[in-house]
């Protein structure tokens, strides 16, 4: 429908868009298959009582919250998303190197840990509310703003979802890379350093939201 009624947006054309929807959902998936249903299972682990027995275990809490479960078939979602991104790759005339690929890998792994880092924070609002599923579910319907061009947007809002919340940054940088796009270093300096930024942030959070939680077991 978009490409219906121009050739392109911004700088990205038709089969660029497909290869970051691609990159968009590979990474979306491999997301949601190790982390999604963990962050949303916190708030229970809080209402039952349950996370008086993991802070007894001689392991990090936050590994065993994080890590509890896995969703396989996201597994192959995210094999589906690699196919897309390769077809796209195909009618692009795309060869990329060792270089962009191990690009590629490392900035996809720096937006996992972006995704991850702020929903675990958002997850751990539950120590005040005890149920926050929704606000974890919110966030990741923001997820689909991944799919488009940052090109896209403009003022305010391009700069909450770039920097604040940077769900621009995560799909539109490894995408850059290998459609050969990225002319200058910035883009995955800031995405690695937001990466690393919230990473931090997250992990002061849930120290400082453990603090704060009194075990509703009988």
């Amino acid at each position: 429908v978009l490409f219906s009624q121009t050739k392109t947006v911004g700088t990205w054309t038709v089969w660029q868009v497909v290869l970051l929807t691609g990159t968009s959902n590979f990474i979306q998936q491999i997301y949601q298959a190790l982390f999604l249903v963990n962050c949303t299972n916190l708030s229970e682990l809080v209402r039952t009582g349950r996370m008086d027995f993991l802070l007894l275990l001689p392991v990090n809490t936050r590994f065993l919250v994080s890590t509890r479960q896995v969703d396989l078939p996201s597994f192959a979602n995210a094999a589906f998303a690699v196919c897309v991104m390769l077809y796209a790759a195909g009618r692009l005339h795309l060869h990329p190197t060792v270089a962009q690929l191990t690009g590629f890998g490392a900035l996809c792994l720096a937006g996992l840990l972006v995704h991850y880092s702020l929903m675990f924070m958002l997850a751990t609002v539950c120590f005040w509310t005890v149920r926050a599923q929704g606000i974890v579910w919110g966030y990741y319907n923001l997820f689909n703003i991944a799919r488009m061009p940052d090109e896209a947007f403009r003022g305010a809002f391009k700069a909450v979802f770039t920097f604040a919340l940077p769900v621009l940054l995560v799909s539109n940088v490894p995408a850059r890379v290998l459609a050969d796009k990225l002319t200058s270093p910035t883009a995955w300096l800031v995405l690695l350093g937001l990466g690393v930024i919230w990473a931090l942030i997250s992990e002061w959070f849930w120290r400082f939201s453990v603090r704060r939680y009194t075990s509703a077991s009988t």
